[in-house]
């Protein structure tokens, strides 16, 4: 099964697709979706959504792994988060590709063993799980880093 990890933003949205199979996990892609920082909200938003679809429609994911909101110190932030993650449920939700969420935290247990790892931890161990030549962009480690947590409480289907 295909997985989709996302790493919602509005200025940076990272993106990670690996595959789960009984041998194991498979690295497909990864990358940064950026729309212009100075488009206006509306106008990000909408690359964002167009974007996530054309992921769907390529890779054909089973199911979609996203990072739940954290407080940030800012409500606006949070505020623009929401709009981003909604966005990514939106496409999931008009392609019936289920979404399931996790915290940053629970990511970082999953991945690191420990939930309040660094960027850094993060990065080598995603490279490492999925055999990576060099290391993803921050934000597109984060979206996979996303899809292994998710992997790790799913159940392959017989």
């Amino acid at each position: 099964m295909i997985i989709l990890g996302v790493d919602p933003g509005t200025y940076f949205t990272g993106y990670g697709l690996i595959e789960k199979e009984r041998s194991g996990l498979k690295h497909i892609d990864n990358g940064l979706i950026a729309p212009l920082k100075t488009s206006l909200l509306p106008d990000k938003l909408k690359v964002l959504f167009d974007e996530i679809s054309l992921l769907i429609e390529k890779f054909k994911p089973g199911e979609i792994a996203l990072e739940d909101v954290f407080v940030a110190k800012n409500a606006k932030s949070s505020l623009k988060l929401g709009h981003a993650r909604g966005v990514v449920m939106l496409a999931a939700a008009i392609k019936n590709v289920p979404v399931y969420e996790y915290p940053p935290a629970k990511v970082k247990q999953a991945v690191t063993g420990f939930g309040q790892a660094t960027k850094d931890q993060m990065q080598k161990m995603v490279r490492l799980y999925l055999k990576l030549k060099e290391e993803a962009e921050e934000n597109a480690n984060d979206a996979l880093a996303v899809a292994l947590c998710h992997c790790q409480t799913m159940r392959l289907p017989k």
